[in-house]
């Protein structure tokens, strides 16, 4: 999908003209609205600015970034996509192959916690802060708060991403804030806690974070109990997909009834469709279009 030439002009550039990056991203041409009838569909591709770069038992499944590009455009080739979620030098490889133009542009922002490091609860700041979100002429900035009250290294995080949440709001940005339980496993590792009374609580202190809440958007799982979640707060969700699962039907389902609730609206999904089992992306991302399409639908009746 992308030829030798336009990929090896994606170092060239960072060799010879690097202020070309930055004239593609204030000459892309950005959607009035973020949504179409109330509903987004973003794709996520944020995981390598963490240090994830392997899935199950594939140790680098996603080092390979010709692969990865090659994946995102497939996903954003689908008229029901409207954008992607993505650290800077993938949003700038994106916006050089002109893949960015009336799609929204989430930029990722604390990505200091790195998968399994031993500060990885105290998660910095490392990629974009509001400012140059608004200098890159992005739409968006998100953040991810994994809270476990048994560390105080949640609080620093705690802290950050409120401010963080300000800072986009007083731009005129979205914020999307992913609320994460999290606690240890036997042997220290941190793991999700699945639990939906952890997920209640998360919810709503994400949902306080910063002087407004108005420009605040949640991403969270599609739990058992995505009934009462939805139901902490009037904020808009989006659903989350995680890695991929083994039962793909299963994850679309749990996507379906959620995407029955009215809060909420739409997915922010990355590993599921860019990595499916069958590595049929494509497909993964009709199938998913298909359920936002017709929540959208349901909701317009």
């Amino acid at each position: 999908m992308i030829s030798d030439r336009d990929y090896r002009a994606l170092t060239d550039v960072r060799v010879h003209e690097p202020g070309t990056v930055a004239d593609a991203l204030a000459a892309r041409r950005r959607r009035e609205q973020l949504t179409r009838a109330g509903m987004l569909f973003v794709v996520a591709a944020d995981h390598t600015a963490r240090g994830m770069v392997g899935l199950g038992d594939e140790l680098r499944a996603m080092a390979d970034r010709r692969s990865m590009l090659e994946r995102i455009l497939t996903a954003l080739a689908h008229p029901r996509v409207d954008g992607v979620l993505a650290s800077a030098d993938i949003i700038e490889d994106l916006v050089l192959l002109g893949a960015l133009d009336d799609r929204v542009a989430v930029g990722t922002m604390n990505r200091g916690g790195l998968a399994g490091a031993s500060w990885e609860l105290d998660d910095r700041f490392t990629a974009y802060d509001a400012d140059h979100l608004v200098a890159a002429n992005l739409d968006a900035g998100k953040m991810l708060l994994r809270l476990d009250l048994a560390d105080e290294r949640t609080l620093p995080t705690l802290d950050a991403c409120s401010d963080a949440v300000q800072a986009l709001h007083d731009r005129e940005l979205m914020a999307m804030v992913e609320p994460i339980p999290v606690r240890r496993d036997p042997s220290g590792a941190l793991i999700w806690d699945p639990d939906p009374e952890r997920l209640l609580p998360a919810v709503g202190v994400c949902a306080a974070l910063g002087g407004s809440s108005a420009r605040t958007w949640l991403k969270i799982q599609a739990t058992a109990d995505i009934a009462a979640v939805a139901a902490m707060t009037t904020q808009p969700l989006l659903l989350l997909g995680g890695a991929p699962g083994p039962d793909p039907a299963a994850t679309l389902a749990s996507w379906e009834r959620a995407l029955a609730q009215p809060t909420v609206r739409g997915l922010v999904v990355g590993r599921a469709l860019l990595y499916p089992p069958d590595d049929d992306v494509a497909g993964a991302v009709d199938r998913a279009a298909a359920l936002v399409s017709a929540a959208a639908a349901e909701a317009a009746r």
